[in-house]
This record gives C-alpha cells, sequence and structure tokens, in this order.
C-alpha cells in the first residue's frame, strides 16, 4: 500500500523528470512539524526518484539532515573528598543540533574519502571546532552523548529503493529535538561523484502550552525558576500527603 501512495505522489515529478530530464527530484511528505506538551517524537519522510536506476552498480542516494546549529558543552566531573564537581570543560561552537545520515549503501562505501568529508557526510566528517580543554576524550564525550540521545545518527534506516528508480527514507526525531529549520540535501552518486543535490527544508515549531512554556523560560528566567520551585515543593507535598502513613 505505501508503494502505491509513493508511487501517486511520485507521479507528476516523473512526469516533470521525463520531460525536463533533471537526474534527481526528492520531496518531503510534510514541511512542518508541531511540538506539543504531549509530543513524543516524530520523523521526516523523505521521497524521491531518479533518472538511472539505483542500487549495487548503479547510482546511489545519500539523504543527509541537519538542525539549527548552537553551541554545546562538554564537562568532566571530578571527586574531591567523596564529592562531585564539574572540572574541565571544552566548547563546542556551531554544532547541528540534530544530524541525520544515511543512503541505499554507507557514504564511506561509495564516495571517496575527500569528497565525503568536503560534503560533511558522517559523524567523522563534522566540523567540530573545540576550545576550552583540548583532549580528544572530550569529542568522544559529545559524539557520545549525542548519539544517544539520538539527535546524531548514522546509517540508522537505508534508504529503500522501489521499481529501481524510487527511493525513500524516514528519519526519526527524538522527543528532545529542537524547534528551528531542518536543511535536508539529497545527493545522487555516480561512479563515486556526486552529480546533482536536492536541497529541502523542514520546519519544527512549538505549538500551543509548550510554545508559551517555552517562551516563558527564554524571556523571564527568574519567573520561570519560581514557578518550577513552587510546583516541585508542591508536588513534595502532595506527595507526602498522600502516602502518610496513619
Amino acid at each position: 500500500m505505501w508503494l502505491a501512495a509513493l508511487l501517486l505522489l511520485l507521479g507528476p515529478l516523473i512526469g516533470a523528470a521525463r520531460a525536463q530530464g533533471p537526474e534527481l527530484v526528492a520531496r518531503l511528505s510534510n514541511d512542518r512539524l508541531a511540538i506539543t506538551t504531549a509530543f513524543t517524537g516524530g520523523s521526516i519522510f523523505v521521497f524521491g526518484s531518479t533518472e538511472e536506476p539505483l542500487g549495487p552498480g548503479g547510482d546511489e542516494v545519500v539523504v543527509v539532515a541537519r538542525g539549527p546549529a548552537g553551541p554545546f558543552v562538554v564537562r568532566r566531573k571530578v571527586e574531591v573528598l567523596g564529592m562531585w564537581f564539574n572540572g574541565p570543560s571544552a566548547r563546542f561552537d556551531a554544532i547541528p543540533t540534530y544530524y541525520a545520515v544515511t543512503g541505499t549503501r554507507p557514504a564511506w562505501r561509495i564516495l571517496p574519502e575527500d569528497a565525503r568529508m568536503q560534503a560533511g557526510l558522517g559523524l567523522d566528517a563534522l566540523p567540530l571546532v573545540q576550545t576550552g580543554a583540548r583532549s580528544p576524550n572530550f569529542r568522544a564525550a559529545l559524539l557520545d552523548l549525542k548519539k544517544r540521545a539520538g539527535l546524531w545518527i548514522e546509517d540508522a534506516a537505508d534508504v529503500s529503493v522501489s521499481g529501481s528508480r524510487l527511493f525513500s527514507v524516514r528519519l526519526p526525531l527524538p522527543a528532545t529535538v529542537q524547534p528551528g529549520e531542518y536543511r535536508i540535501s539529497v545527493h545522487l552518486v555516480r561512479s563515486r561523484r556526486i552529480v546533482a543535490t536536492e536541497e529541502l527544508r523542514f520546519q519544527i515549531e512549538r505549538v500551543g502550552t509548550a510554545a508559551d512554556i517555552a517562551d516563558v523560560a527564554r524571556h523571564q528566567p527568574v519567573l520561570y525558576a519560581l514557578i518550577c520551585i513552587l510546583l516541585a515543593g508542591l508536588a513534595g507535598w502532595l506527595g507526602s500527603v498522600l502516602f502518610r502513613r496513619s
């Protein structure tokens, strides 16, 4: 059934491709995702078609998604007299809050190393500029934190191919994904070279109560902190009343 729906969606695109001759056509099932207080995660569905057959010995497709960039600090905990304190830290500027890359085959199998690094295809190809502590352990810790949070993903799900020229992939979005504009690049690889690229945009935004809470936290942090303290105290008091032994 999903193949029939995909063919229906791609019908006009395939017709345009045959008429105008583009080697690659790619689209998103939708270009917007709303985050509410009940949001538990979502996905980006990317699909398209190619002029030449896909698969071993033919063309390949690589899809990469990047979320809005921002700074991230990695701190090392140190133990002093049985207590843990923040120790050395490293700051990484302008790193993607979300990053996912996948393809019909892994990018490192179908592209030369220099081309793959230049296109930023792979976690090891991310330009992570580090300041503060210089140990490479902080970079390794950053990669581990992002991967365990489901925010940096590499080859988690292969790009599916149907009818030799139709492709699709669903990129997962965890509940902690940040709002903003996401860029999705779809690359067509032929003979170990990127010969065509489609650039797409995807918007994630908070709505309703989630947007109101985020707005208070951003513009009135003191009020937000006081509300959190009051709610925590109220929860503790209710718990002591409900579970108080007679």
